[in-house]
């Protein structure tokens, strides 16, 4: 988000030529117009500095982000102890990228690896970040984003992802970090972008970006997106969603500023249940009576075996209102008002072992179906204030960031009566069935208010030595209640013991309450005026039910609310250069995340424990920005050594090692604008072997193998204001596991070959 600019200072934003355009009617019907750009000079005040930003052609922009949206930061990103990918709009438009996870293919490491529990299974953006789950800790424009969605990139300035506990910075979070979506603002300027894109697989979509200046105080902006794309190398599967996007912006007078920002998605999608693992290596027969299983040939990687009826429906509403005032020329006031609400209906055919049937041929084999059924809302209100203040005392000069932010989040989750439904044929599924899912009663009500209160400094010493801490107290309080049906199993509650199945009776009723203390120290050393070196500690907390605000009774749940906060303690050295004129920036680090205070059962009473503790340690590299104006680099390594140091083994194999977490990984996408103004890229991405949980499956794959996918693209001017554009991915035709299940019963299949083209329109 970007923030205060003096009227004074007049300032554009870049066009996103990703911004595509909704219709061959819009795309001809746009205005040319012209926007000045002027930039803020680099001895501008931190305290009221703003993004440098300018209106640019697409073929030239730069992939290197020099801040974080977040006033939080107040430094350059090369200044911050820490490690930060910034992924851009420029970056994203190359790759055509559309959504988060698409996006976070370029830092390395991170990535949607887990395909769900057992017979359920995940949806959304369900990344996995330095061995630990992420999905809880992303957040748009420094507010937390709740549900299990996937997010489109359409009304996105840039991704910002920052490693390592930021509890700090945003209060409950993932052990490892923290993803920020910085949304598009309205800017004294105009802007007319637009994009129509068809590929393979009946892939389309279509957006369209307009900023105009209304008057000397008033700047409006309007982001569209619809999509209507079946999945590559999936049969059945699609995503279809819309969504619309307008902002403005008010300058109440040279110092002081409102904006109002609104988004509203709408997403009816047919939802990836998997593939059956059966023919992957490492498969062997499930069912020692019919060893012929272990030999069956591979299953056809585009085999749907869900369900006619299966469905992903989710609205997503946003509204923002951003206040920012100048109180001083060294002190600048931001408040960020937020509304949110995500509804998501859902129902996915997942699929369990193989049964042979009593027969050796593979024909008669089926695959065991199982309905997930999802029926919840998600509401946050949070008003979050914050000052930035430029102060000296003596020789030392200080930049601090404090505020006060106050939330509440709800959950609400309707029971659904889960049908009995027929097998799927193993090699020839077919999905005409269909099935309801009737509401059954039963409810889950959930609700967490906390009060939090921050406060930053970074220190200058002299022209050398930079000192970075702050610390953050969250006040929460968690409520929980939920009612179950009964069904006659062995998972009902004590509650259903006599009653008739149907019955809906009290499950789980319990609260949380606690003080969370999260703190971080650095220090960096300007070495040289290009180098950069930083040592960072951080620790942060997860309490009971942080991920989803869904407590537990369970004994084995770390959501339980008996249980203390899981703890993260992060320490990390590392190196910055800038180079080529700061166009581009390298990082190394090299870090260490202990996690303790983990559930674990211990095998001598059967009793579960706080006294498990994992451990992610490794290097990681990247570089990122323009080697030379016409040549643009984005690049990344990281080698993760993730285990469990107490408590019971994850992986099925009996290691130490963490799942879903590659122990390599290496991303990489460069572009080049040759003199005759086509722009050619390409790219590499790695991503190392995974281990798989740990259950009851019996002949499962317990790993997946390591991969290669290289992609491409090229963009053409057929004059200064259209453009064609054509991106190739996965150029070799890889055959890989993207993502596998914690039984090793399905997996994601890989993104075979396919193209992209699309025609770019901007004025």
């Amino acid at each position: 988000m970007a923030y205060i600019t003096r009227r004074k200072h007049p300032v554009a934003r870049r066009p996103v030529s990703q911004s595509l355009s909704l219709g061959s009617a819009v795309l001809t019907g746009l205005m040319a117009s012209t926007a000045g750009a002027a930039g803020l000079p680099d001895d501008t005040p931190a305290a009221y500095r703003l993004d440098e930003v300018s209106v640019q052609s697409p073929h030239t922009g730069n992939y290197k982000s020099d801040r974080l949206t977040t006033p939080k930061f107040t430094q350059p990103i090369s200044e911050t102890p820490r490690t930060i990918q910034v992924i851009n709009k420029q970056l994203m438009h190359d790759q055509q990228a559309t959504t988060l996870t698409e996006a976070l293919r370029n830092s390395p490491g991170v990535g949607t690896f887990y395909a769900g529990e057992n017979g359920a299974s995940t949806t959304g953006d369900s990344v996995y970040m330095r061995g630990f789950d992420s999905s809880g800790s992303i957040f748009v424009d420094g507010v937390r984003d709740l549900g299990s969605i996937s997010r489109d990139v359409f009304n996105t300035e840039q991704v910002e992802v920052i490693k390592g506990p930021a509890g700090a910075d945003y209060g409950r979070t993932a052990p490892t970090g923290s993803i920020n979506l910085a949304t598009k603002q309205a800017f004294q300027g105009d802007l007319s972008a637009a994009s129509l894109t068809g590929g393979s697989d009946g892939q389309k979509r279509t957006t369209l970006d307009l900023n105009r200046r209304l008057t000397d105080s008033l700047a409006g902006r309007l982001n569209l997106m619809a999509q209507d794309s079946d999945v590559a190398g999936r049969d059945t599967v699609n995503n279809s969603r819309w969504g619309i996007a307008p902002a403005l912006t008010l300058d109440l007078n040279e110092r002081a500023r409102l904006a109002f920002n609104f988004l509203h998605i709408t997403q009816n999608n047919i939802p990836d249940g998997g593939v059956s693992t059966v023919g992957l290596p490492g498969y062997t027969t499930p069912d020692p009576a019919f060893p012929q299983i272990s030999e069956a040939p591979k299953v056809d990687s585009e085999n749907f075996y869900g369900a006619e009826s299966d469905h992903d429906d989710a609205e997503v509403k946003m509204a923002t209102v951003l206040f920012e005032y100048e109180l001083t020329d060294r002190t600048r006031l931001h408040n960020t008002l937020r509304w949110g609400r995500t509804r998501q209906d859902y129902r996915l055919t997942a699929i369990m072992g193989v049964n042979a049937n009593g027969s050796t041929d593979p024909a008669d084999w089926t695959v065991r179906r199982l309905p997930n059924l999802k029926d919840q809302t998600n509401t946050i209100l949070t008003n979050q204030t914050g000052l930035v203040t430029e102060l000296d005392t003596g020789s030392v000069s200080h930049t601090l960031s404090y505020g006060v932010e106050v939330t509440r989040e709800e959950i609400e989750t309707r029971g659904l009566s889960r049908p009995t439904v027929p097998d799927a044929s193993l090699y020839d599924p077919n999905d005409n069935l269909y099935y309801g899912a009737s509401k059954d009663g039963s409810r889950g009500e959930g609700t967490t208010d906390t009060v939090a209160g921050y406060l930053f400094d970074t220190l200058t010493f002299g022209e050398h030595w930079q000192l970075n801490g702050g610390v953050r107290l969250d006040r929460y309080r968690a409520d929980y209640e939920s009612t179950t049906a009964c069904t006659g199993g062995g998972r009902d509650p004590a509650a259903c013991a006599g009653q008739a199945v149907g019955t809906v009776v009290p499950s789980v009723d319990t609260d949380s309450s606690d003080t969370l203390f999260n703190w971080k120290a650095g220090v960096l050393h300007k070495t040289t005026p290009w180098l950069n070196l930083y040592a960072d500690y951080a620790v942060s907390h997860q309490p009971p039910g942080g991920e989803n605000l869904q407590l537990s009774d369970s004994e084995r749940s770390a959501d339980n609310a008996n249980y203390d906060p899981q703890k993260a303690r992060t320490a990390e050295v590392g190196a910055k250069w800038k180079l080529a004129h700061n166009q581009l920036l390298l990082t190394t680090a090299l870090y260490r995340t202990e996690v303790s205070d983990l559930v674990e059962q211990d095998p001598t009473d059967g009793n579960y424990y706080q006294t498990g503790e994992k451990r992610v340690q490794g290097v990681e590299v990247s570089v990122v920005g323009n080697i030379t104006p016409n040549w643009n680099l984005s690049a990344g390594y990281t080698t993760m050594n993730a285990t469990v140091e107490e408590g019971a083994a994850q992986s099925q194999d009996g290691g130490s090692r963490l799942t879903y977490t590659p122990e390599h990984a290496f991303t990489s996408w460069t572009t080049y604008r040759l003199p005759f103004d086509l722009t050619v890229g390409a790219g590499a991405r790695y991503t190392g072997g995974l281990k798989r949980g740990r259950d009851g499956a019996v002949g499962t794959p317990d790993h997946t193998e390591g991969y290669w996918v290289a992609d491409a693209m090229a963009r053409y001017p057929l004059n200064r204001n259209v453009d064609l554009q054509l991106n190739v991915y996965n150029l070799f035709d890889e055959e890989y596991v993207a993502a596998i299940n914690k039984s090793g019963y399905r997996y994601t299949p890989g993104t075979p070959r396919t193209a992209l083209l699309s025609v770019n329109i901007h004025y």
